[in-house]
């Protein structure tokens, strides 16, 4: 192998568009479906309400239909902006590699957030509503109050939340997985994609929890007025200090990381299937 061939390395994953889109929608399904009672009480835990008033243990499947409509659509846009923003760059050295990962997911969790934001937000008032309101109730709310931009509320919160995240955990992942495939000497399996996934999702996880909490109560805010992100950030810190701000820490932490490794090694496996599909296809 050359010197050029060692410093200038294809990055790992490369795929169309289309198997990226449908491999992220199948991915964002199952993890979302099957983390749901975890994500709902880590939103109870976090909610201004407090755990109890906003619903305790009762009722952890609440607002499970959005996500279950929003979820397919929300992590399909993300992978298919993530690997076609990385097929720009198919050969870069090691050094610029994360600098591209970053900048990838960062471009997906923008165009992701137009989808997720008002999913997130009749989710979450479903999830946590003390007067066990409907979900359609919940979405008149939002539009009669404060019409389109009702259901935006929080979208540059989350945006300053998700692309640190994905800043942290992408780059990771990927390092991860191309250490660990240099360690075995072969292709990594789903399995092993998924493991690293989760390590790395547990990582961003625990160190952006402070901007989740903030998105969050901004989120459930029956005042359009509480939506600065640092006036939030400061009342919680000011009320409940350093326990307020990482409210939520360990669901949060445990969801991410079996939710990283159902995502990523969904996705993994998705993607084996769909492009196997297309192969067969292809010399039929």
């Amino acid at each position: 192998m050359t010197t050029l061939e060692v410093n200038s390395l294809p990055i790992d994953g490369n795929r169309l568009f289309s198997t990226s889109l449908f491999a992220g929608a199948a991915a964002g399904t199952i993890v979302d479906v099957a983390l749901f009672p975890l994500d709902t009480l880590k939103t109870r835990l976090q909610s201004q309400y407090g755990f109890i008033p906003s619903g305790g243990f009762r009722g952890i499947y609440k607002g499970l239909t959005p996500t279950i409509v929003g979820a397919p659509l929300t992590a399909g846009l993300f992978f298919g902006t993530y690997d076609g923003f990385k097929n720009l760059f198919p050969n870069v050295s090691n050094n610029v590699a994360p600098i591209v990962h970053i900048c990838a997911g960062t471009a997906g969790e923008v165009v992701c957030c137009v989808t997720k934001v008002p999913i997130e937000i009749v989710k979450q008032r479903r999830q946590a509503s003390p007067t066990q309101e409907s979900i359609v109730k919940i979405i008149k709310k939002a539009y009669t109050s404060e019409g389109i931009c009702g259901f935006y509320r929080g979208f540059w919160t989350t945006v300053i939340r998700d692309v640190p995240f994905s800043m942290l955990q992408l780059p990771l992942w990927e390092y991860l997985k191309k250490e660990l495939k240099v360690f075995t000497g072969r292709p990594l399996t789903p399995l092993e994609v998924a493991l690293c996934g989760s390590i790395a999702g547990g990582v961003a996880a625990a160190l952006t929890t402070p901007i989740d909490v903030t998105k969050t109560q901004i989120m459930l805010a029956n005042n359009a007025d509480e939506q600065n992100l640092k006036n939030v950030f400061i009342k919680i810190y000011k009320t409940k200090g350093l326990n307020g701000l990482f409210a939520g820490f360990l669901p949060r932490v445990m969801f991410i990381m079996l939710g990283g490794a159902l995502f990523f090694g969904s996705y993994e496996k998705a993607c084996t299937i769909i492009e196997s599909k297309k192969k067969r296809d292809k010399y039929l």
